[in-house]
């Protein structure tokens, strides 16, 4: 199982193969975890997102046509159902997920809101400081490993990454946590 492409696991999936179905599910359980963890839901929690990401890769799996590559198919449904959900929630229709924002929205000035010009270069004037501070107060350890969290991979991804130990990672990333929310609390 762990050979086959991801459009050989679709077609056994269809056929009835569960395995090859879970075989999907797994790989792909970061990309959803990628995506969820760019929003941030008010009074919510990420995990309701990733439950949104999971049910549009199972969508994925069931209404794949073939044509292209699977990868992006799921990646485009993954984000279409968790983008589906943050509206629902603008509008009142899903009260679990009211409140929710996207952080690329509140990054790139989208949403209700626009910029000038002169607010989107003091706002990434901002942003780049704050990485100054972080990269200063975070040793290489931490910044690395806290960037591959953010990013979505998994513990085991991040310690073969670093060349160390789970418990040397999750130390290194518990200790950036800190230091970060003493950065922002400032």
């Amino acid at each position: 199982m762990k050979n086959a492409s991801d459009e050989e696991l679709i077609a056994r999936f269809r056929a009835g193969d569960k395995r090859a179905g879970e075989e999907v599910l797994v790989r792909y359980k970061n990309s959803v975890l990628s995506v969820a963890r760019r929003f941030f839901l008010a009074g919510g929690d990420t995990e309701d997102l990733v439950q949104e990401g999971m049910c549009g890769l199972y969508s994925a799996m069931i209404s794949f046509e073939g044509a292209g590559g699977f990868s992006a198919y799921a990646h485009a449904c993954i984000k279409n159902r968790i983008f589906d959900a943050v509206k629902k929630s603008c509008t009142g229709k899903n009260s679990a997920l009211n409140g929710s924002t996207p952080f690329n929205e509140c990054e790139e000035g989208g949403g209700a809101q626009s910029f000038s010009p002169e607010e989107l270069l003091l706002g990434s004037e901002a942003e780049s400081e704050f990485f100054r501070k972080i990269k200063d107060v975070l040793s290489p350890l931490e910044y690395k490993a806290i960037c591959m969290y953010i990013d979505g991979a998994t513990m085991t991804e991040i310690c073969a990454a670093l060349n160390k130990t789970y418990k040397q990672t999750d130390n290194a990333l518990v200790r950036a946590k800190h230091k970060l929310v003493g950065i922002l609390t400032r």
